[in-house]
């Protein structure tokens, strides 16, 4: 198989993939099987051409303490208060208005288990 050119042959190979995924549920399937074998083809190939033409961009700061957020159920004045800010210097950095200083980052990247480099920018 070649690399997948059209947004046909894209759709096309996503439908075979979503026949193949039954038929090689289930630990009684070897791996070796002609199904296992084809869905790892193609999905290598879905995965190259999802890579160039549907890239997940890097996700941003504030995307990520809002995520953090919801999932440890902190309001803008919980989360202000768990890293030592004032609510409205929260905002600033929640809206795009200011950017954390460097010890700020440390703090947002060490209580809310944030990697550095997202933290960062970098």
């Amino acid at each position: 198989m070649t690399a997948i050119k059209t947004e046909k042959e894209y759709e096309a190979m996503l439908a075979r993939i979503e026949e193949l995924l039954p038929l090689t549920w289930g630990d009684d399937v070897p791996e070796d099987s002609p199904e296992n074998i084809e869905l790892s083809i193609i999905s290598s190939l879905v995965a190259d051409y999802e890579d160039v033409h549907y890239p997940i961009g890097k996700p941003s700061l504030v995307a990520t303490i809002k995520l953090r957020m919801f999932e440890m159920g902190l309001t803008q004045t919980k989360l202000a208060a768990m890293l030592g800010i004032s609510s409205p210097r929260l905002s600033e950095i929640m809206n795009g208005k200011a950017e954390p200083s460097l010890a700020l980052a440390r703090n947002i990247s060490v209580k809310l288990n944030i990697s550095p480099s997202i933290v960062l920018g970098v």
